[in-house]
């Protein structure tokens, strides 16, 4: 029987005064083939996050089917309060884990990871001047990559096809871009021209590339105010990553990266480049600044009822022809333009 009442009963619930929430889902099964490297990898990733983070974030780890070994790894993070959040769970894919972590939180953003990034100093400080500069900012990605501003981006283009915002502008460091393509396994099997400038937009004084990939990105949190609890798919790939990839240009928000290269890709091997930076960074330890996550402004825009425009001019970028005819009022040198297309 109960006897008293419980002390909790009438306690407000708190966020605690975190502002910024970090969740990374971790899928290692075991050390062998594809995931021999993987741990290594995890630890060099939480290695960088706990370095570049400020004192507001909270971070959420889904151990997503892992190891014992790495399972233990993970237990003792959180007993040691470097993590803030331990979920265990079998593996259940990864956005059906990333929706795991956001259950029951309510921060004003987010950033999802895959366990196999290398964050950089200042990183969350460069994500917030885009989303105080660009109040539709809805997604802030960090790292530069190609044609970005082709994959769910067309509402950034058609909002602002008439005005001066829009241009072409420089990739600022071509090693960090060459060593993601190197990650994926792409080597250099692309145009040189996309090493040295990206389609990007300017407000207050920022500038962002349009578009954002997906294995590191801060969201808004607006974006996920009803998420369901459950998406059927690829447990990597496929309808689970458009589940999230979709949301911010149904609800009227813009993807876009910062211009400058805030994370690098490890994949699955830590690469003599990334042991570089390691060794460079070893000794850097530069917290973000706590302060400009305050002034993020809480526009909520409600889902829009017509994507029209946004789907005509998806539309027009998916035909060379109109691509062409729009890139060309930008960049009137025609052979770095048809470079650029290839």
């Amino acid at each position: 029987m109960r006897v008293g009442v419980n002390p909790n009963k009438f306690e407000d619930v708190s966020d605690g005064g975190y502002l910024h929430q970090v969740i990374i889902p971790v899928y290692i099964p075991h050390q062998e083939g594809y995931f021999k490297d993987a741990f290594q990898v995890l630890k060099v990733c939480l290695e960088t996050l706990f370095k570049t983070v400020n004192s507001a974030t909270f971070i959420t780890i889904v151990n997503n089917g892992c190891h014992e070994t790495v399972v233990r790894f993970l237990d003792e993070l959180f007993l040691e309060n470097k993590i803030h959040e331990l979920i265990h769970t079998d593996n259940i894919g990864k956005i059906n884990a990333v929706l795991k972590g956001l259950t029951g939180h309510k921060f004003k953003l987010i950033t999802i990871a895959d366990a196999d990034v290398f964050f950089l100093p200042n990183w969350q400080n460069a994500t917030y001047d885009v989303f105080n500069a660009l109040p539709k900012a809805g997604v802030v990605g960090l790292t530069p990559q190609i044609k970005m501003y082709k994959s769910k981006s067309s509402n950034v283009i058609a909002e602002n096809i008439l005005n001066s915002s829009i241009s072409f502008m420089a990739i600022l460091d071509s090693e960090a871009f060459k060593n993601f393509y190197e990650s994926i396994g792409w080597g250099n099997e692309y145009s040189d021209i996309h090493n040295q400038m990206g389609l990007g937009i300017k407000m207050k004084g920022v500038n962002c590339f349009i578009g954002s990939g997906h294995y590191v990105a801060t969201y808004r949190s607006d974006i996920f105010d009803r998420i369901d609890t459950f998406v059927r798919g690829k447990k990597v790939a496929g309808i689970g990553e458009d589940y999230i990839d979709n949301r911010a240009l149904i609800k009227g928000f813009w993807r876009l990266t910062t211009q400058q290269n805030y994370a690098y890709h490890m994949g699955n091997t830590i690469s003599p480049f990334i042991k570089t930076q390691l060794h460079k960074e070893s000794n850097e330890v530069t917290m973000n600044d706590d302060k400009s996550i305050y002034a993020i402004n809480s526009i909520r825009f409600t889902t829009s009822n017509n994507l029209i425009p946004y789907r005509f001019t998806q539309f027009i970028l998916k035909r060379k022809r109109f691509e062409k005819y729009f890139l060309s009022k930008l960049c009137k040198d025609k052979v770095m333009l048809n470079e650029f297309l290839r």
